[in-house]
């Protein structure tokens, strides 16, 4: 295969990856310990 193509499978696989864990953690179980910052200095 051609290295551009390998490189950019490789580059498109990291997003999609970082992307997945990004959700996972914002809405996924992981999401219940983390806290708002906002909420904490309330006025």
């Amino acid at each position: 295969m051609e290295p551009a193509i390998v490189l950019s499978i490789s580059v498109a696989a990291v997003v999609v990856a970082i992307t997945g864990i990004s959700i996972y953690t914002s809405f996924g179980p992981p999401s219940k310990e983390l806290n708002d910052p906002f909420d904490d200095h309330e006025d």
